[in-house]
């Protein structure tokens, strides 16, 4: 169930590109054309399926305070959390280059209609954010930061594929001049993101929280206080009556 949660919370309510804005650049220069944006939206979906967990890892065994203990008790006070970055972006690189050998070699048409943009994945906002949000909310297992990453990369996918669609579509569309171009394509980003943020309440409707103690003396301080104010306005009416 976990894991069910966690990964249709990743695409819909906590999309890369409708809740966080992430990718932006790739998102607005490579969705002209449905076939590149497949392309793209595939290369996303494996970097962040790969660089995700591999920086769990790193995240766990070498990273955090006290991660080192695994190589002996006089490494148990070691911190290197302050590589995070430097360790995430080199994973990240890594694994763009590998894909970038391999779209070169069995596909040479989509790696020039990509360009410049295969090998800035490197440096995507999205990418590296899938790998911070994963340490940020102290993913548990490898399991869950190996769905995390695959269905962050289904949620991108989805973006940029529903873009391009439409960008392709509105080529016949009346659109105002000031409008053509990014300016349109801004608005329906943010029409989508307004949609995709219905999908907020998907996961919560109908969950019973238990009450904890606080709570309940919270609840009782709030059901005396109305007692004390209807007890008032009883001998206030009283009050009235008797004068």
């Amino acid at each position: 169930m976990e894991h069910i949660e966690l990964f249709f919370k990743s695409i819909f309510v906590d999309n890369m590109v409708f809740a966080t804005f992430l990718g932006m650049c790739s998102y607005l220069a490579v969705s002209k054309k449905v076939s590149t944006a497949v392309g793209l939206g595939a290369a996303v979906i494996f970097v962040l399926t790969v660089t995700v967990p591999l920086n769990w890892l790193l995240d766990q065994y070498i990273l955090r305070e006290g991660a080192l203990v695994w190589l002996g008790p006089e490494f148990a006070d070691y911190d290197l959390s302050f590589l995070s970055f430097i360790l995430f972006i080199a994973t990240i690189a890594t694994m763009v280059q590998l894909v970038e050998i391999v779209v070169e070699k069995f596909s040479p048409s989509l790696y020039n209609s990509l360009g410049i943009f295969l090998p800035l994945i490197a440096v995507n906002c999205a990418i590296l954010g899938g790998s911070l949000f994963m340490q940020s909310r102290d993913i548990e297992t490898l399991g869950l930061a190996l769905n995390y990453g695959f269905s962050s990369g289904i949620g991108w996918f989805l973006a940029i594929l529903a873009i391009a669609a439409i960008r392709e579509k509105i080529r016949y569309s009346n659109v105002p001049a000031p409008l053509r171009g990014l300016g349109i394509t801004f608005i329906i980003t943010g029409l989508m993101a307004i949609g995709f943020m219905s999908f907020g309440g998907m996961l919560t409707g109908g969950e019973d929280t238990p009450k904890t103690d606080e709570t309940k003396t919270a609840v009782q301080k709030e059901e005396n206080t109305n007692t004390t104010i209807e007890a008032i306005d009883e001998v206030v009416e009283v009050s009235t009556i008797t004068e």
